[in-house]
């Protein structure tokens, strides 16, 4: 999964480097609306779209909203330079003036109405600490800084000890629903999700603004308040289609000793239920000014897939990278190396429907049978995704006739997704041309799949039926 940006998009170019981007290894294209305008999303859609039946492909394609992000407005020294001991005035009322050069710089949230005097503020992504000493006004605090440093225009400002109540979904985040309901997306992703209470209500919002019933979201876990339990991320992890490891600011929410943990629970409750999880945030983070990853983060991505994962996200390496393609393709190699190398660590999923167990059975007749593939007909991904739950050790290939569908199913581990015209064995009929195409199997020898479908053929639930067959 890679963030699209200005060293992965070119408005001239035709989306030739899209092209790259999805050739090298790309399945999931981010457009962060932290960034950027209306026309420039539209387009990036467009090349997305257009690069991806180029190479024959699917592509899903995340808008990520911004959530209740808090961050400073422009400042007239993009490199503002501060010391331990001086004093910041933050001020919600300047979010639109040009601002003077002086410490008292603009704001674009009013957190003089939620925050109080002790608390911490880390301003650009940690970078440098602040203590907040004085409520001035409705719309300004006093902070004190306590390390040298520097801080940029529009750069983002955390804290942790900070109660925001039921801020989840600010004016930016409605508008920019509100555009992109007919814009083609297969995910949305909401950012600093506290609760699965707000899921519910992001869920309404999608409605209301006409999107596709089949749209799936993506929570993006970054609060304290989203961790501070592991009944807190066991209902988030229940009730999202997709949760997001999100890292970053998870690290200033609760601390980076704490992370790694966090993120195994994360990745563990959301297998539990059959979610999709995503690892996210520096991922190859030195890969933004190097064409090599360090070992350290080649320990981290292994140990995302050993724990089932089921995508890697990359965020500043390709939205403004120097090398991001490159990064992307050592990415997939850390991945692929891995997964050759080492089992995904075993989770039963705590399912009983007939169907989970249906497609639980198919998965290990696969492994026990050595097939070559397993098979999924489906008509609205949810045997897929079920399937893919078990982490088999094979390739699945999914076959349904909803484009958006078969989009969004290049979430899932293992999958390799398609769309054909709905007809009876379907799922059947495609493995026998990709056979026919050498995509399947070897060459020299016939193919087994474990084809998993339903006796009643594109009813959504009516899976029951796991058939064997040799092509």
């Amino acid at each position: 999964m890679a963030t699209i940006g200005p060293a992965t998009w070119n408005d001239d170019d035709d989306a030739k480097t899209i092209e790259q981007v999805l050739a090298t290894g790309v399945d999931i294209c981010r457009l962060n609306f932290s960034h950027g305008d209306y026309d420039e999303k539209i387009k990036q859609i467009h090349g997305i779209r257009l690069a991806a039946e180029r190479l024959g492909r699917r592509v899903a394609i995340v808008q990520d909203l911004q959530g209740p992000k808090i961050r400073l407005g422009d400042i007239k020294d993009d490199n503002l330079l501060v010391k331990t001991g001086d004093e910041l005035i933050l001020d919600y009322a300047l979010r639109d003036a040009e601002h003077d050069g002086s410490f008292t710089l603009p704001l674009q949230y009013n957190l003089a109405a939620k925050v109080k005097v002790g608390e911490i503020a880390w301003i650009y992504d940690g970078k440098v600490k602040t203590t907040i000493t004085e409520i001035i006004s409705p719309t300004a605090i006093k902070v004190r800084v306590e390390n040298d440093g520097a801080i940029k225009r529009k750069k983002g400002i955390n804290l942790p000890d900070t109660d925001f109540g039921s801020d989840v979904f600010p004016e930016k985040d409605l508008e920019d629903i509100r555009f992109g309901a007919d814009k083609d997306f297969d995910f949305v992703a909401f950012s600093f999700i506290q609760s699965a209470e707000n899921l519910v209500e992001a869920r309404r919002l999608l409605k209301e603004a006409g999107y596709p019933d089949s749209i799936k979201i993506i929570a993006k876990i970054e609060t304290k308040q989203a961790v501070i339990s592991d009944a807190a991320m066991d209902a988030i992890a229940r009730e999202a289609d997709v949760v997001m490891v999100a890292r970053g600011d998870m690290a200033y929410e609760v601390g980076m000793s704490a992370v790694p943990t966090i993120q195994r629970k994360l990745v563990h409750f959301c297998r539990k239920y059959g979610t999709q999880v995503i690892v996210a945030t520096q991922t190859m983070g030195t890969m933004l000014d190097s064409p090599i990853p360090t070992r350290a983060e080649a320990d981290n991505v292994a140990s995302a897939v050993i724990m089932g994962a089921d995508a890697i996200m990359l965020s500043e390496e390709t939205a403004v990278g120097k090398f991001p393609l490159e990064t992307i393709t050592a990415l997939r190699s850390i991945i692929e190396y891995t997964q050759e190398n080492n089992e995904v660590e075993y989770l039963k999923p705590d399912t009983e429907l007939p169907v989970e167990r249906i497609c639980r059975q198919g998965v290990k007749l696969a492994e026990s049978l050595d097939a070559d593939a397993i098979v999924t007909e489906t008509k609205t991904g949810f045997t897929t995704w079920l399937t893919s739950a078990n982490r088999p050790s094979r390739r699945i290939i999914s076959v349904t006739s909803d484009s958006r569908v078969a989009n969004q199913l290049v979430m899932c581990y293992a999958v390799d997704s398609y769309v054909m015209g709905y007809e009876p064995d379907y799922g059947l009929c495609f493995a026998e041309r990709l056979r026919n195409e050498g995509c399947l199997g070897h060459s020299d020898e016939e193919a087994l799949v474990v084809i998993i479908s339903g006796r009643q053929q594109n009813v959504v639930g009516g899976t029951d039926t796991i058939q064997i067959r040799t092509i």
